[in-house]
């Protein structure tokens, strides 16, 4: 927040024959010290104050990128190479975009190679550490292929094992294969379909047209069974689906925000612009306090977990919309200044650790979410979806900064 101070009178115009008094000394003193309390004053409800709109919003460039390897110090230190960990790499891959910093290409590349991460046992599992790969092939120049290889073995698996199905009258991605044992809960959600949008970023690296095809399965369906948008979907960013657990068979753990990755990557694929509005109305929506999915003031989830995930959402909408989302990147910034503030101190709960830059897993200043350990701070689960949150943001954020600088007419916004 830029703010604009009086100077402090010149001093007066003396001749060596003008001589000054002590006090007009001292008057000059008093005058020059309040006008430093006042600057300092001025800076510190600056510091503080919370995230308005983007014109009165912080200008210091590169603050997120600041934050986002913060946070990533302490990811390094409790990752796991299974599908926490591939949270956060999502997340470094972004801050890598956006800073080239060699130390996170290694980490995930040569010391925790990604390929060496676990397999999962639901199907969600495997789609993050999918994601991961197929994002980081992208920023490393597309020179890894075989980070692309190991992806589509992943996928070629799941899908082999018949987690693809019409099980419930529509094509939906399962977390178990149906006719499982009688002891294993078998339910599909958007988290599961997210091999879904795995599919669709196959396609993009590939150009095998079954995985087109397997993602629009899920998208429209068939002649046969309707896809997620003939059920879920109905009309101005509007989703429904069952109700349950956050993790355990709740159909739409974000409200349908999470298939705005799926619907930006097939719009990127197609060109198909209904499928851009689906995106757009959703995650105006869904972002929208007077639908009481974000709290009115900050914006941060009321209800849920997940909110690494709920930010890479909303920024995969606006790579594709950024002139029609433009009023996300605010929102976003607000939400996250919120954590790192701990709402301004005034959160009952620790929302941001700043002993050692943990943050936690729900972040509503009062608790009581929903979701899968929602009270950690700092732990791998916790870490890595902030690392997701703010390191995907960071990239988005600096790349809203270069295009306003660019002349009138020319600028650009693009995913990764």
């Amino acid at each position: 927040m830029s703010h604009k101070h009086k100077k402090p009178p010149p001093p007066p115009s003396h001749t060596s024959r003008n001589v000054i008094t002590a006090g007009t000394i001292i008057a000059g003193l008093i005058v020059i010290g309040y006008f430093i309390m006042t600057t300092y004053r001025s800076e510190q409800r600056a510091s503080t104050a919370p995230a308005g709109p983007r014109e009165a919003r912080t200008d210091t460039a590169g603050v997120w990128i600041t934050r986002a390897f913060e946070v990533n110090q302490l990811f390094r230190i409790v990752y796991t190479p299974c599908w926490e960990g591939a949270y956060g790499a999502i997340g470094d891959a972004y801050l890598y975009k956006a800073t080239h910093d060699a130390s996170l290409m290694r980490f995930h590349i040569n010391e925790h190679p990604l390929v060496n991460m676990c397999v999962g046992t639901w199907v969600d599992d495997r789609a993050w550490v999918c994601l991961a790969e197929i994002l980081w092939w992208n920023v490393t120049g597309k020179q890894f292929h075989y980070l692309i290889d190991d992806a589509r073995h992943r996928y070629d698996e799941a899908r082999n094992e018949g987690r693809l199905s019409d099980r419930e009258g529509y094509w939906s991605w399962y977390n178990y294969p149906p006719g499982s044992s009688a002891e294993v809960q078998i339910f599909t959600n958007s988290n599961m379909n997210q091999m879904a949008t795995v599919a669709a970023q196959l396609y993009e690296a590939t150009g095998i047209h079954q995985y087109l095809t397997e993602a629009l399965l899920v998208w429209k369906g068939d002649k046969q069974h309707p896809g997620i948008v003939q059920t879920l979907y109905k009309g101005n960013g509007r989703w429904e689906g069952k109700p349950g657990l956050a993790a355990f068979g709740k159909e739409l753990p974000w409200e349908g925000s999470e298939y705005c990755s799926l619907g930006a990557s097939l719009y990127r694929i197609t060109g198909d612009t209904a499928i851009k509005q689906i995106v757009i109305a959703t995650a105006l929506r869904v972002t929208d306090p007077a639908n009481g999915w974000v709290d009115p003031h900050e914006y941060y989830q009321i209800r849920m977990d997940g909110n690494g995930a709920f930010v890479n959402y909303l920024l995969d909408a606006y790579s594709i919309a950024p002139k029609e989302l433009h009023v996300l990147m605010e929102r976003i910034e607000t939400m996250l200044t919120h954590v790192w503030t701990n709402h301004e101190g005034t959160a009952t709960v620790v929302l941001h650790r700043e002993s050692d830059n943990g943050i936690r897993n729900g972040w509503n200043p009062n608790g009581g979410e929903d979701g899968y350990g929602v009270d950690e701070v700092g732990t791998v689960h916790a870490q890595g979806e902030a690392m997701r949150a703010f390191g995907t943001f960071a990239y988005y954020d600096q790349l809203l900064r270069e295009s306003e600088k660019k002349p009138a007419g020319r600028q650009t916004t693009s995913g990764g």
